[in-house]
């Protein structure tokens, strides 16, 4: 990016937002006339594709509107992030909740080279906790965050933020593996994990619109929340999660065991026999939780390594001088 103006793109996730898509791509296009806009039409069932059609001819500015036929705020990105080509990419939601007037700030790190990935802090200022109505999706986030922050010895204030802006190392370099609306917390683990460099800036933050409807379903997402944590400690911090497991399985055994060895203590015979078996096939399954998890934090390790070695070697990161956090 150095000696010519970088590329930006402006990524809008939509999925029925016929309400929010035009005002939307207005006042992006207003903040950041210099950059492409593009919408990710993700099935919508309502007007949102024509809409956005005709909103780029109306603001005749550059960009597309894309369709992607699988469903999901993940599948929305992954889309994006192949089938578009820039320098720096701002990933907003289609609703009106972010304030487009704030993308500019929010790119400033990225052109100073001090960040991979900027984050609009919703939380800092209590926008979120005032227009949000919907407490358990507030818990959840804490929730996330907490153990996030005390697996990576982090200190993130908002985990799931929506609005976003990386740059083409972090973007290129980022495999989707996720679906849905967990892909904000999974990118924001992904950075963490591989060492990125994160800045949080807070922003102000609005709930949506009259008329327009959230996708999110507070139980089923909160269902979704705790088997995201699951996840998290399996992919990220596996001999973590593996040793919690052994621990489990070891207490189980020696309380199953304890009326076993009272017998032999007793009676040198063991009148307990199913207990005898279960407890010995407890230890058993708990030895192989910490082989398990030994192993997998042995091949993470190495994945962690191979990663270093390739992002240093590509192209974007010696362009863009890109250094270590």
């Amino acid at each position: 990016m150095r000696g010519e103006k970088p590329s930006i793109a402006v990524i809008l996730p939509a999925y029925n937002e016929e309400l929010t898509i035009r005002q939307t791509m207005q006042v992006f296009h207003e903040a950041l006339p210099e950059a492409q806009i593009v919408v990710v039409n993700n099935n919508s069932t309502d007007a949102t594709y024509r809409i956005a059609v005709q909103a780029l001819t109306d603001l005749n500015c550059d960009g597309q509107v894309i369709n992607e036929q699988r469903q999901g705020k993940g599948n929305a990105m992954r889309r994006a992030f192949i089938d578009v080509d820039a320098d720096i990419y701002v990933l907003s939601d289609a609703d009106m909740t972010y304030p487009a007037e704030r993308a500019r700030d929010l790119l400033l790190p990225i052109l100073n080279n001090q960040a991979d990935m900027v984050v609009g802090d919703r939380h800092s200022q209590g926008h979120y906790a005032k227009e949000n109505r919907r407490p358990l999706h507030g818990f959840g986030n804490r929730l996330v965050q907490g153990l996030v922050n005390s697996l990576f010895r982090s200190n993130l204030v908002d985990i799931m933020s929506g609005y976003r802006v990386m740059s083409r190392a972090l973007v290129k370099n980022y495999p989707i593996l996720v679906d849905g609306f967990q892909v904000e917390t999974d990118l924001t683990l992904h950075a963490l994990d591989k060492r990125f460099r994160i800045v949080e800036m807070p922003i102000e933050y609005k709930d949506r619109p009259a008329g327009s409807f959230s996708k999110l379903s507070t139980l089923s997402d909160g269902a979704k929340v705790l088997w995201l944590i699951t996840q998290i400690l399996r992919h990220y911090r596996p001999l973590q999660f593996f040793s919690w497991l052994f621990l489990v399985f070891f207490v189980a055994g020696v309380l199953c065991g304890i009326p076993v060895i009272g017998d032999w203590l007793a009676y040198r015979y063991i009148y307990h026999v199913p207990l005898a078996l279960l407890a010995t096939g407890l230890e058993i399954i708990a030895v192989m939780c910490m082989a398990i998890g030994l192993t997998l934090d042995s091949i993470v390790h190495q994945q962690r390594l191979a990663f270093e070695r390739e992002i240093l070697n590509t192209p974007v990161a010696r362009s863009q001088g890109r250094t270590r956090a």
